[in-house]
């Protein structure tokens, strides 16, 4: 399954107490038997043991930065030139990751909600450093001992949830690969399965958009060029360079640069014709419509203190953590918004902007900024606040679509800000959701 290349990128784990590739019985109900014909499966909880291993980063907070520091000398192994570096197949960074939590309960307890469900938090996380790794697998070069390139999470492109419930007795599957690649940036496709019935089934598809870095992470880096085999490749291949174009459209168009259009701002006036008071007839009256929530009524805000703990390779906050922490915070919003237990249909357009670093006050804020029917479009916007400078710094923004099992009252803007945002959420609805 793996490429000659890539398992010698992957060998090395091997010898590690810590980071073994995962390869036995399945002996519980909920546990894949292919675990039993010798299949080579890297479990979840090896895959950020082996990212250190590659870049050389210390699991100790008190050497972090002596290991920074030597990571400054590996400018030098940084190509020139895109064209210095041999061409990858898909292949070559196909990779495999086992979560087993049919067989083994004591990592269940890490997944496991109240409702007797999986805490899908984890599975970002999950995937975020799965991203990272099948991206260094892409750019492996196996005559250095460490990788020169800093690879972080730039766009999560989209998450499509193929079915809501997910079992926390039964075996996940995580497989993914490189399926388009610029002159610094990568993208990565990934797929979720669960064993259940005597079959693994569909859960999510993701497709995550990685940037390379100098070992500084202060530039970019040259990564390989992607060589697809096939018409199967060469079609992810077109898909991967439409997504890139799709974004920058959508970044032209944003309503933070332009206007909206013709039909949105009809959309907008109708919302404020139907929160004239009839009584008064008045620019400044406004009156709730049956069945609503003004826009303001619907936040729900946490603050996380970035603590060590929660660091990545590079010794900044994991991004993972970050999308945890804001699918959490959207959750409890629609929950509470919608007097449900909304489940979960799609993540978009997740964009970093920029770094958190340890220590840093992180201030997220949640907003229900579109409705429709049952569906509830929920915004995470989160900053990090500098208490000596009082300076508020975004970070990052994250979009959730959750589903109900009942009809939801409407969210209603009251200032022409919220009608942006209000617009913004009708967008990436749109996006992810075709009624």
């Amino acid at each position: 399954m793996f490429s000659k290349r890539l398992m010698s990128c992957l060998r090395p784990c091997a010898s590690l107490p810590s980071g073994r590739l995962l390869c036995t019985a399945a002996t519980k109900e909920g546990s894949a038997p292919d675990m039993a014909e010798g299949n080579p499966l890297l479990h979840v909880s090896n895959v950020r043991n082996r990212l250190r291993e590659i870049v050389g980063a210390s699991t100790n907070w008190s050497d972090h930065r002596r290991a920074m520091s030597e990571r400054a000398s590996l400018s030098s192994e940084l190509a020139r030139s895109q064209s210095d570096l041999p061409a990858r197949r898909m292949k070559d960074s196909l990779l495999e990751v086992h979560l087993p939590l049919g067989s083994q309960p004591q990592l269940r307890e890490k997944y496991l909600t109240f409702h007797n469900s999986v805490r899908f938090g984890r599975i970002l996380e999950d995937l975020d450093s799965l991203a990272v790794l099948i991206s260094y697998s892409h750019t492996c070069n196996p005559a250095l001992k460490r990788s020169p390139l800093s690879i972080v999470t730039a766009l999560v492109d989209k998450i499509d949830m193929r079915q809501q419930v997910i079992y926390p007795d039964c075996d996940i599957k995580f497989t993914g690969h490189v399926t388009w690649v610029g002159k610094t940036s990568i993208e990565a496709k990934m797929h979720m399965t669960q064993y259940r019935n005597g079959a693994y089934s569909p859960v999510l598809d993701a497709t995550f958009v990685m940037v390379a870095r100098d070992p500084e992470n202060k530039r970019a880096a040259f990564v390989n060029p992607l060589k697809p085999d096939g018409p199967e490749e060469e079609e992810l291949f077109r898909q991967g360079e439409a997504n890139k174009s799709r974004r920058v459209e959508l970044s032209t168009s944003s309503l933070l640069k332009v206007a909206p259009t013709a039909e949105e701002r009809n959309v907008v006036h109708a919302l404020f014709l139907n929160t004239l008071d009839a009584k008064t007839v008045s620019f400044r009256g406004r009156v709730l419509p049956p069945d609503s929530v003004w826009m303001e009524d619907a936040k729900v805000k946490g603050l996380e203190i970035c603590h060590p703990q929660e660091r990545n390779i590079f010794n900044r906050i994991f991004g993972g953590f970050l999308m945890r922490k804001a699918y959490e915070l959207a959750w409890a919003n629609a929950s509470a918004f919608g007097g449900c237990r909304p489940a979960l249909v799609a993540v978009d357009d997740i964009l970093f902007q920029k770094p958190v670093e340890i220590g840093s006050l992180l201030l997220l804020s949640s907003q229900v900024c579109y409705t429709q029917d049952n569906y509830i479009q929920v915004r995470v916007h989160s900053e990090v606040f500098e208490p000596l400078s009082r300076q508020h710094n975004t970070t990052n923004v994250f979009h959730f679509t959750f589903v109900s099992d009942r009809r939801v009252v409407d969210v209603v803007p009251r200032t022409y800000g919220e009608a942006m945002l209000y617009l913004d959420g009708k967008r990436h609805f749109n996006h992810t959701v075709a009624l």
